[in-house]
C-alpha cells in the first residue's frame, strides 16, 4: 500500500534519445519507483523501479548545463534537467530513498531466487510489534519520570509553605513570647534541607534515544534541503546535519505543532514572540516508523494532512494494522483459503506431500516466535505495572495540589490580617 504513495514531485524536462528533444513534465518519486510523465499528454514516459537503478549522478555536458542522470540495469541512461527548485534538492531526496531501499534489501538478487517464507513473514511482523511496544514503553517510562519530578516539586513546595507558616506564626506572636526564636531553622537544618531539595531535583541521567533515522532536512524553504538525521528522544526532538552537528533541538514542551504531509514527510514548528518561528521540514524513507512514536509523544500537537489522511482512511478498514497483518499472515500460515472450494482426494494427497517436503514453519522460526511472544508478554506486564503506578502518582499529585491550594489561601488570609 505504501508503495503507491507519492513522496514528492518536481517540474523538470526529460531527454528523448529517439526524437532528440526535451519533453517538459513532472518527475514523481514513490518509495519504490521513479516516474516521469509529460505535461501535455500526461503519458508516463519513464517508470523505473528504484531497485533496478545502479547509479545516480549529477552531470553536465556542452549543451546540458545542469542535469541528473539515472543509470539502470542494462546500461540504459536517463537524463533529467531544468529541475526545480534545484538539482541538488532533487538529487538528495532521490538518492536518499534509493540508498535506504538498497540498505533495507541487501540480498535483492538472493530474494528473487528464494522468496520469504510464511514463517519468516510472521516473524518479521512480530518483531515489528515488539519494536513498537518497546518504543511505547520508553515514552511511558519517561512520562512516569516527569510525574515523579512533579511530585518532588510539590514536596519542595510543601516544605517552603512550612517555612512560611513558621514566619507568619512568629510575626503573629507578641514580642514578649518566649518561644519565637525557636520558630526559625538553625543553619545546619537549613543546609540539610537545601541539600535534600537539590538532590531530589537532579535528573535521572542521560536521556534515552527512542529512534534515529537518516533524513533530508530543510529550514524555511525547500531549496535549502540537505542530508541529515532526525532523532526522537524521550524528552524532545533533535535535527542533525550529515556531519552529526546539531542544527536544532526541540524540547518536548516547546513543540507547537507537527504536520504530517505524507507518510514520508513531516514539518515541525516552534513559535516565538517577537522573532521568526523555527520550522523544519523532514523527509525520510524511515518516516513510517517515526510517525506512530510522534503520535504517542505529541498526541495533541500532531496533525495529519492530505496524503496522510488518505493513508489513514485506508488503514482504518482494519482497526489495528499490526494485528490485522498478523492475523492475515497467521491465516496464510495455517492454510486458510476462504474463497477456495474444498479440495478433492487427489488435491489432499498433493497438499500432504507438499507439507512433508516444505514445512510451513521451521523449528528455528517457532523458537524465535516463542521468544518474541515471551518478550511481548513481559513488556505488557511492565506497561500495566507502570500505568498502575502512574495512576497512584496522579492521585497523590491531585491530593497534594488541593492541600497546597488550601495552605496558600490560609497564608494569604493571615498576611492580610498582618497588613
Amino acid at each position: 500500500m505504501s508503495s503507491d504513495v507519492r513522496v514528492h514531485s518536481w517540474p523538470c524536462s526529460y531527454y528523448l534519445n529517439l526524437e532528440k528533444q526535451w519533453v517538459p513534465g513532472k518527475l514523481t518519486l514513490t518509495p519504490h519507483s521513479l516516474k516521469f510523465s509529460a505535461d501535455r499528454t500526461e503519458e508516463v514516459l519513464v517508470g523505473l523501479p528504484l531497485s533496478s537503478i545502479t547509479e545516480i549522478r549529477k552531470e553536465a555536458s556542452l549543451f546540458i548545463f545542469s542535469a541528473i542522470t539515472v543509470l539502470e540495469k542494462g546500461q540504459a541512461k536517463h537524463w533529467f534537467s531544468s529541475l526545480r527548485p534545484s538539482r541538488n534538492v532533487v538529487f538528495n531526496v532521490i538518492e536518499h530513498f534509493w540508498r535506504e531501499l538498497l540498505l533495507s534489501q541487501p540480498g535483492t538478487a538472493a530474494s528473487t531466487t528464494s522468496p520469504m517464507t510464511r514463517g519468516q513473514e510472521l516473524v518479521g511482523l512480530m518483531a515489528g510489534s515488539q519494536r513498537r511496544m518497546e518504543d511505547t514503553s520508553k515514552v511511558l517510562h519517561h512520562q512516569g519520570e516527569q510525574l515523579d519530578s512533579v511530585m518532588r516539586g510539590l514536596e519542595k513546595m510543601e516544605s517552603d509553605l512550612d517555612v512560611a507558616d513558621r514566619l507568619l506564626t512568629e510575626l503573629e506572636s507578641p514580642s514578649w513570647w518566649p518561644f519565637s526564636s525557636k520558630l526559625w531553622m538553625t543553619p545546619a537544618e537549613a543546609k540539610t534541607k537545601k541539600a535534600v531539595s537539590v538532590a531530589a531535583c537532579e535528573p535521572f541521567g542521560k536521556e534515552g534515544v527512542v529512534i534515529r533515522v537518516p533524513a533530508i532536512v530543510s529550514q524555511r524553504t525547500e531549496s535549502h534541503s540537505k542530508p541529515g538525521k532526525l532523532t526522537v528522544l524521550v524528552s524532545g526532538l533533535e535535527i542533525h546535519d550529515s556531519s552529526s552537528l546539531l542544527l536544532h533541538r526541540f524540547e518536548r514542551e516547546d513543540v507547537d505543532d507537527i504536520k504530517v504531509h505524507s507518510p514520508y514527510e513531516v514539518s515541525i514548528r516552534q513559535r516565538f514572540i517577537g522573532k521568526p518561528d523555527v520550522a523544519y521540514r523532514v523527509i525520510s524513507a524511515k518516516m513510517p516508523e517515526v510517525i506512530p512514536i510522534l503520535e504517542v509523544q505529541f498526541s495533541k500537537k500532531i496533525e495529519l494532512l492530505e496524503d496522510a489522511l488518505v493513508l489513514r482512511s485506508r488503514t482504518r478498514t482494519c482497526p489495528e494494522e499490526g494485528s490485522c497483518s498478523i492475523r492475515h499472515a497467521a491465516s496464510r500460515l495455517m492454510g486458510c483459503a476462504t474463497h477456495q472450494d474444498l479440495p478433492t482426494e487427489g488435491q489432499e494427497g498433493e497438499q500432504l506431500q507438499l507439507q512433508r517436503n516444505w514445512p510451513l514453519l521451521s523449528e528455528g522460526e517457532a523458537q524465535e516466535l516463542t521468544q518474541i511472544l515471551s518478550k511481548l508478554k513481559g513488556l505488557a506486564l511492565d506497561t500495566e505495572a507502570e500505568l498502575e503506578r502512574q495512576d497512584e502518582a496522579l492521585d497523590g499529585i491531585t491530593v497534594a495540589v488541593d492541600q497546597a491550594t488550601l495552605t496558600v489561601d490560609k497564608h494569604n488570609r493571615r498576611m492580610r490580617k498582618l497588613m
